[in-house]
């Protein structure tokens, strides 16, 4: 459970760095929104590595065994990426910022897709639930440090100096990495590449026929798009209603880590008393819901209290949907393709946060952002439906 809680913090941490940290310090530079989020597309491997997952399944480091030996890779590159980033102007270095953006997208992916296996090959069954719990709320915690920290200290520090404070946190990992023991199965690797790479996409579809799969992929990729495109860019969305970055890491980024830790609590508890069905059916509605306090703050304006009440509410609706939907991808991940499968779906529910998300700033900036947070609810509204096929409520 130690190692959840260190693994889980040390694999949020780098994608609170783009999804957050980078945003508002390009807004704070003067780049306007449209270019923000053509930024999300640089995230293009959270959308890809079940491609090379199974060579990551397949191939061991000659060090450390074969999850830690790529997890230490991952997290070494990941810290000085990452202190790298506060080395350049967006103003004159757009160029370079996205391909060391890419780069950090590229080792938090593979990292994940380590880690990921890593954990369900370490929990037994009967502690899966429980280790994932911890885990989300570890990763969750992470935003602190980006989504808070940073940009208070942003107020104060140089930016060179804020992403070396901010990458000096890959050290958890890092230590953690050397300090854990690689799993049994370890040693239960696939022999061939072909059955690292076949063979888990061959049970998946085989397993209720090829109609099924694509149900459960499209209910998938659907589940969240609307709260994922209404946090894309909610930082710069914090900064243009008049909040100081002070306000948004003290009053936005905490009410967002205690809301989604609270939702992922309450939805676990919920959850041994109802069906994953049942709660994704009820965890959706709400995420979908809350969407709305967004257009009212963005009709109110600058507004403290209005802003800790909206912020927590949206993310109680996201700690709750995210952690019905990780159950459910759990629950349809063979145990015989855990690495492949987990990052199969894990790729998937990562393309609206790409591709959508990167269309965000053009759509706030043609329709406004109330008009904008209106359509997210809209678009939540196909992720709803497909429940009666992939998730009945009844079933």
């Amino acid at each position: 459970m130690l190692a959840c809680v260190f693994l889980g913090f040390t694999s949020g941490m780098p994608l609170y760095v783009l999804f957050q940290l980078v945003p508002a310090w390009l807004r704070s530079s003067g780049v306007d929104l449209a270019t923000i989020g053509l930024f999300a597309l640089v995230s293009l491997p959270y959308t890809w590595k079940f491609l090379w997952s199974p060579l990551m399944d397949r191939y061991r480091l000659p060090f450390l065994g074969r999850r830690r030996g790529w997890a230490l890779i991952t997290q070494v590159a990941l810290l000085f990426v990452i202190g790298m980033l506060g080395h350049f102007d967006p103003g004159q270095s757009l160029q370079a910022i996205v391909w060391l953006v890419f780069a950090v997208a590229l080792f938090s992916a593979s990292q994940d897709i380590v880690i990921d296996a890593y954990r369900r090959e370490l929990l037994a069954d009967d502690e899966l639930g429980t280790g994932t719990s911890i885990f989300i709320n570890a990763y969750r915690l992470s935003s602190l440090v980006p989504g808070s920290l940073a940009l208070i200290l942003s107020d104060i520090l140089p930016w060179s100096t804020v992403y070396w404070v901010t990458a000096a946190f890959m050290l958890v990992g890092i230590v953690t990495t050397l300090s854990i023991r690689e799993p049994a199965a370890d040693s239960m690797g696939p022999a061939t590449l072909r059955e690292a790479v076949i063979d888990p996409f061959r049970e998946f579809f085989t397993r209720g026929g090829v109609a099924a799969g694509l149900a459960i992929l499209a209910f998938m990729f659907l589940y969240k798009l609307g709260d994922n495109m209404a946090t894309a860019l909610a930082t710069p969305f914090y900064l243009d209603m008049g909040f100081s970055r002070t306000e948004i890491g003290s009053i936005a980024k905490i009410a967002a880590l205690w809301a989604s830790i609270a939702g992922s609590i309450i939805g676990g508890a919920v959850m041994l008393k109802l069906s994953i069905n049942k709660s994704l059916w009820i965890f959706g509605f709400v995420q979908m819901l809350t969407i709305l306090g967004f257009a009212w703050l963005s009709v109110l304006g600058h507004n403290p209290a209005a802003l800790f009440v909206v912020v927590s509410a949206e993310y109680l609706g996201v700690g709750l949907g995210t952690v019905a939907l990780t159950a459910f991808m759990a629950r349809e991940t063979s145990k015989a393709f855990t690495a492949t499968q987990f990052a199969l779906f894990s790729s998937l529910i990562a393309v609206p946060r790409t591709f959508a998300n990167s269309s965000t700033g053009f759509l706030i900036e043609w329709m406004g952002y109330t008009s904008f947070f209106l359509l997210c609810t809209v678009l939540a509204v196909p992720g709803m439906l497909m429940l009666f096929k992939a998730a009945p409520w009844n079933r």
